[in-house]
């Protein structure tokens, strides 16, 4: 079962999604973070996520790339929080100094989360909205923004459940 919670920077969703994962009472709760520690600032960040994290129950698994290789090491009677589909997307697409077609990392990225979903009882999705903007941005984060919001639809056609997070009230739009 796949269930997408997406909003905006600051909207909630990280806390929504993370209580909604602790409500289910599975055997074990994976946390699955896709940011890449390549900087201080995102060094922080990831700090500042296990911190919030800390109490919860969840085992977290770092994996910035290759979302399905995880599937040896995880508990099939578990659920995945998986913190967000945005750096994914940016970590795939954005791989050892090369830039992968967005069609190839679209291809990949949702294959490789339909293999997850096959081996756990429930994987929880978080993503971005960042399509509000209205700004005109150059082709490669263009290609970025398409790819995110092709794997969003996409991953909204699968998953059982949708949520969008708007400033802190979720709102169930499929399910």
């Amino acid at each position: 079962m796949i269930t997408l919670i997406y909003g905006g920077s600051g909207s909630g969703k990280s806390e929504f999604a993370e209580g909604f994962v602790c409500e289910k009472h599975y055997d074990i709760q994976y946390y699955l973070a896709t940011m890449a520690a390549f900087d201080d600032e995102a060094k922080a960040r990831i700090q500042k996520h296990r911190e919030a994290r800390a109490g919860k129950g969840f085992e977290t698994i770092e994996q910035p790339f290759d979302a399905a290789k995880i599937t040896n090491n995880i508990n099939e009677n578990g659920i995945i929080l998986l913190e967000c589909l945005s750096n994914l997307v940016a970590n795939e697409m954005f791989r050892d100094g090369q830039i992968i077609p967005s069609e190839k990392c679209i291809e990949k990225i949702f294959e490789d989360l339909k293999v997850l979903a096959g081996h756990i009882s429930e994987l929880v999705i978080v993503s971005n909205d960042i399509f509000d903007d209205g700004v005109q941005y150059d082709e490669t984060t263009m290609d970025y923004l398409k790819a995110l919001g092709a794997l969003n639809s996409m991953l909204a056609s699968e998953a059982e459940e949708v949520y969008e997070v708007v400033v802190g009230i979720p709102l169930k739009i499929k399910g």
